[in-house]
């Protein structure tokens, strides 16, 4: 067992305060890692069953063929989305974005144990997924114009609680239609929300795209003792 609570580190960056910190759970026996910006929990590793069906549920639209898929996740965080869609061998390259170069050297520096920086088919790149998908260049800045057959999304809160106001226009229709022209014909777009579904915001998608759903995924609180659901929703080039 480890110390009860540790700070691994914290940084001062362009969006506030961040904090990495491991705490022991007696009650789920096992190291937790929590990661706050400011106020707010971005992640904890104590619930995590979601944000891997994201990269699952993303790769079981697409065809079987191992080694053929180029996968870009936006968002890094605990690593969690871009290790589930590593356990493909499917998986040909994923490229992960993150707007903050300090959660990219925590995994570099294995203060989170995710192995992603050691993968040879894991490039962490650092940049704003928002940003970029906005740019003529598109979502890899090293191959303009690059085309993936999965583009995967666990930034936000969901489609209207956002970590910054800038990123809004991703759940419009002109935001949803830049990720259809980053992907292959046949590609998915993949988006993690903490909310339930949302009709508005599945409308909008449904209109953009070929194919839209939701998919509720539910697991266990422990510390409530009770269910707690995520939204994964899943669109269709």
């Amino acid at each position: 067992m480890s110390a009860r609570f540790q700070e691994l580190d914290w940084r001062q960056t362009s969006l506030g305060e961040l904090v990495l910190r491991r705490r022991w759970y007696p009650g789920v026996g096992r190291d937790v890692y929590e990661i706050k910006l400011n106020d707010e929990y971005l992640m904890s590793s104590l619930f995590t069953v979601a944000e891997e069906e994201l990269g699952r549920l993303a790769l079981a639209e697409l065809p079987p063929g191992e080694g053929t898929l180029d996968v870009v996740v936006g968002g890094l965080g605990l690593g969690c989305t871009a290790q589930a869609v590593l356990e493909s061998a499917n998986v040909r390259s994923l490229v992960v974005l993150d707007a903050l170069s300090e959660v990219i050297e925590w995994h570099q520096r294995e203060l989170l144990p995710s192995g992603l920086a050691a993968d040879p088919r894991c490039r962490l790149v650092h940049g704003d997924f928002f940003a970029l998908l906005r740019s003529p260049t598109g979502l890899d800045p090293e191959l303009p114009d690059r085309r993936f057959h999965a583009v995967v999304v666990d930034i936000d809160h969901s489609p209207r609680h956002l970590l910054h106001p800038g990123n809004a226009d991703l759940y419009e229709p002109a935001g949803l239609r830049r990720v259809a022209e980053r992907l292959y014909p046949g590609g998915v777009f993949a988006l993690w929300s903490n909310d339930p579904p949302d009709q508005e915001f599945m409308e909008v998608l449904a209109a953009c795209f070929a194919e839209a759903r939701a998919e509720v995924v539910a697991f266990d609180n422990p510390l409530q003792q009770r269910e707690a659901t995520n939204t994964v929703y899943l669109a269709r080039r």
